[in-house]
């Protein structure tokens, strides 16, 4: 069965997620979608030259037309505009509701039976976005951030370690932003727990700049925020689902009574195979944990009221 994967937004974002997904071969064909007319064609066009060097067996190509998004299995919505120096994750969301809503509207109309993965900031309120909009089932709609926040955390862990991050297994729930929940009891090196490995002080030190790791990011580029690993941490996701690998991802998922919440999308693990988000993956939190996760709640609700949805 041919896969067709869509990236809407040929941004820094749309742009890593392209090459990522090139990369590692992760669909048949790759449609990249910009409203500025060349853009999309113009690094789809560059990308393809890759495919010799980098084994790329599939097609990628560029559009400025929604049409083109047409029986796509995932879609990654990267559309919007970036954080710059001094604004927050909210700051973006007045600007960028309009924008999801519109591209939402043109591809739940030319790929209906989709899964969407939403990478626009706030992400916790873009996928809420595009879940009402599109009108689709809570399963073909989820957002990118635990995948990336996880990243960033086992980045962290690693390097206070010494060893390889790959050694590093590490979870983060809750919303995308200052609220986040970095678990430090599940954080694991190898078998051992990092709990054992490290002080109470450096891990605190650790979930602090984890959860402030995007704007660290912003403040040293100026003009722009991270692009690489939030592309490839969407292609992490459009993988599962489009080769039915069935990973469990730490993921942005409407939740409709899992963990005591409902009404929100909210970053828990997931099952992600051919049907989207397949299973949310329930465990006993610790109550200081529920607390925490109930701030990412009030936080989230407060940005899905603002969207006017």
């Amino acid at each position: 069965m041919v896969t067709k994967l869509t990236i809407v937004g040929a941004g820094a974002v749309g742009a890593a997620a392209a090459q990522w997904a090139v990369s590692r071969n992760s669909a048949d064909e790759i449609v990249l979608i910009d409203v500025v007319e060349g853009v999309a064609e113009g690094k789809a066009l560059d990308l393809s030259q890759a495919a010799p060097i980098c084994g790329f067996n599939g097609r990628i190509w560029g559009s400025s037309d929604f049409k083109d998004c047409t029986e796509s299995d995932v879609i990654i919505i990267t559309a919007g505009l970036a954080r710059k120096p001094g604004m927050t994750r909210d700051d973006l969301l007045a600007k960028n509701v309009q924008i999801i809503k519109s591209v939402t509207e043109n591809c739940a109309q030319h790929a209906p039976n989709t899964c969407f993965v939403v990478v626009t900031n706030p992400i916790d309120a873009m996928v809420y976005t595009v879940f009402k909009v599109s009108g689709f089932a809570r399963n073909k709609v989820v957002g990118m951030a635990g995948v990336l926040d996880s990243a960033r955390y086992r980045t962290l862990i690693a390097k206070e370690l010494g060893i390889s991050p790959v050694s590093v297994t590490a979870l983060v729930m809750g919303i995308h932003g200052d609220n986040m929940l970095p678990l430090t009891r599940l954080a694991t090196a190898g078998a051992a727990s990092v709990e054992n490995l490290l002080s109470r002080e450096k891990l605190d030190e650790i979930v602090k700049k984890t959860q402030h790791g995007g704007g660290e990011i912003v403040s040293l580029l100026k003009t722009g925020s991270a692009f690489s690993t939030p592309g490839i941490s969407a292609v992490e996701m459009a993988e599962s689902i489009l080769k039915d690998q069935k990973k469990v991802l730490p993921c942005a998922a409407y939740l409709e009574g899992e963990y005591n919440i409902s009404g929100v999308f909210l970053g828990v693990p997931v099952v992600l195979g051919k049907n989207g988000v397949e299973r949310i993956i329930e465990f006993e939190l610790t109550q200081s944990e529920k607390e925490a996760l109930a701030l990412s709640v009030e936080a989230v609700k407060k940005q899905v009221a603002a969207t006017g949805i």
